[in-house]
């Protein structure tokens, strides 16, 4: 248990994960909860979950194990001056090894985003980002953004997040490679893949919004604007973010996933 003053609550809404193959770890990676009718879902990537390239297919650890379970840590309480944690281990695939986990209906795995459903459990606490936003921000380039996650697999204290800016560095309403993503300029590093990335003011800024007025207001604003999933190479500071909506067509669609790269 962890005695804190103040936190924010979004520190605690992204969960350290750790995929892993017959019990040993294979690396660290960051995932977040969303809601979508009364069901809750955790959202990461998808080369989290399968433990591949998405691109090449090749395996993401030196061995070429790919995960069979994945680790998360969630908020088992939360009381006016208290944290405390549990970690717990999730499924990946079905007693007949095909995965559980949904992806993208039209891309497959080259949206790299998936949703794992979650079932229901009074043990943890879930901290769940809305899908639609009460206040619409304006996205546009050069605009500042927060990436919450766990950068080699590092917690500030006991499982709170780390928030690095970013700035977008791509026009948001064209598709970067003709996938629903955008570019953002970022130093993150080897642990954040799967962070929810946020537009977040605090009480007294100013705030754009999307239909060009702009609203003042005593209370922070944010929202979520996507997931993180890495850098274009290991040369850049330029990072993918994957539109949010593509977590609810995901949802929707209920499309199971599939980590035969010969195969779907």
């Amino acid at each position: 248990m962890v005695q804190i003053i103040n936190v924010n609550a979004y520190s605690v809404a992204s969960l350290p994960l750790i995929p892993r193959a017959h019990g040993n770890s294979l690396a660290s990676a960051t995932g977040f909860v969303v809601r979508h009718n009364q069901e809750a879902y955790l959202v990461t990537n998808w080369h989290v979950v399968a433990g591949r390239d998405p691109r090449t297919g090749q395996s993401k650890d030196k061995t070429g194990a790919v995960p069979d379970t994945l680790t998360a840590t969630f908020t088992r309480k939360l009381a006016p001056a208290q944290l405390e944690w549990i970690d717990v281990d999730l499924k990946l695939s079905d007693d007949e090894g095909v995965p559980i986990w949904l992806e993208h209906p039209r891309h497959g795995r080259r949206v790299d985003v998936v949703a794992l459903k979650l079932e229901p459990d009074s043990a943890r606490q879930l901290l769940p980002y809305k899908l639609t936003a009460d206040t619409q921000t304006k996205l546009e380039v050069a605009r500042r953004l927060n990436i919450i996650g766990f950068p080699f697999g590092m917690a500030s204290s006991g499982a709170c997040a780390i928030w690095l800016q970013g700035y977008v560095a791509s026009d948001p309403e064209i598709d970067y490679d003709d996938l629903p993503c955008f570019l953002i300029d970022a130093r993150t590093r080897q642990g954040q893949s799967g962070s929810p990335v946020i537009s977040y003011y605090h009480g007294g800024e100013t705030v754009p919004l999307i239909d060009g007025d702009w609203q003042e207001g005593p209370e922070p604003v944010a929202e979520l604007q996507g997931v993180y999933s890495g850098r274009i190479n290991e040369e850049s500071d330029i990072g993918i973010v994957w539109k949010r909506e593509v977590i609810q067509e995901i949802i929707e669609s209920r499309v199971r996933g599939n980590n035969d790269f010969m195969g779907g």
